[in-house]
């Protein structure tokens, strides 16, 4: 493991206290209350995990794969489920093989969500990331909805060192993005990141804004390859996955942008957006620095709610 990968390993360990204290204290005490089996222990394990933020449908199978499981290895006591149900948890959050295509190829990459789910932020975050990784990258402050915006934005485009198109106030976005594209092609950018308004409670205007964006992409920069992340406030709990369901009916969502992962007790809301929408969450971020913003990996997550040391 990476200096890096270890120390984002003990933050998301350290952020993610809240959530743990909220889903595994309760699971442990099932288990060590417990002194057989049955019906009425599946159905604490059941409202715990669905306390937890973890969602109905995704525990219905976490807590269907558990019986499964049980009953092929025949296990009789209730301590021994441990392994089991965080094995059935990472089962149920796999959507397959996350794909990062557009750190590849030349690409666009939109990022959409409400106002104050650190959606700027992220956009920041990724730059820094992706300029780090040798990549030419633009901005583009298509946000020109939010006041603060265009200057939040500029502020992260100086800090990770790469160019910003747009971010004035009451431009038209498709415009931005348009400009955009034509710096990204004459400066041979690797990846052009759009920073887009999202306003959930107007639909039919982000539908239009999106589909805007959308055809002037096709158009003017058709070769490119095409990411549409949602970034979502993880201390939303079940507010989070109803946003990510919303935005995927009005636009075609390749990824999911978990923020505020550290002190929250609704991070069990991961593993409910992965298996309800089979959506891939693709980062998580545990902080305000540039390197809290990380891939995510289920596998590791699972690990790390559980304080399981990888091997």
């Amino acid at each position: 493991m990476s200096e890096e990968k270890k120390g984002f390993w003990g933050r998301l360990v350290e952020g993610l206290s809240k959530t743990r204290a909220n889903i595994v204290a309760g699971i442990d005490a099932v288990f060590s209350g417990f002194s057989k089996i049955d019906d009425e222990f599946y159905e604490e394990i059941e409202e715990i995990l669905i306390m937890g933020d973890i969602g109905v449908r995704a525990t219905e199978e976490i807590i269907e794969n558990l019986k499964k499981k049980v009953k092929e290895n025949h296990i009789k006591e209730p301590a021994d489920c441990k392994e089991l149900l965080i094995r059935s948890i990472k089962e149920q959050m796999d959507v397959g093989e996350t794909a990062y295509r557009f750190e590849n190829e030349k690409s666009v990459v939109l990022m959409i969500g409400v106002n104050g789910v650190g959606k700027t932020t992220s956009v920041g975050k990724m730059a820094a990331k992706l300029k780090e990784q040798g990549k030419r990258v633009i901005l583009a402050g298509a946000d020109t909805f939010r006041a603060a915006a265009g200057n939040q934005l500029l502020e992260w485009a100086n800090r990770a060192g790469v160019e910003m198109i747009g971010g004035k106030e009451g431009a038209d976005p498709g415009a931005v993005v348009y400009d955009a594209v034509a710096a990204a092609k004459a400066r041979n950018a690797d990846v052009l990141l759009c920073d887009t308004a999202g306003r959930l409670h107007n639909k039919k205007n982000l539908m239009e804004e999106l589909r805007k964006i959308n055809r002037i992409l096709e158009k003017e920069y058709p070769d490119a390859f095409r990411e549409t992340l949602v970034v979502l406030d993880a201390t939303t709990g079940q507010n989070a996955l109803s946003q990510a369901k919303e935005f995927s009916e009005v636009a075609e969502i390749t990824g999911i942008i978990l923020t505020k992962m550290d002190g929250t007790a609704k991070g069990g809301i991961a593993v409910a957006i992965q298996s309800e929408l089979g959506i891939p969450v693709k980062y998580i971020g545990v902080g305000e620095s540039i390197d809290d913003l990380q891939k995510f990996d289920s596998e590791e997550f699972v690990n790390a709610l559980f304080e399981v040391k990888e091997s």
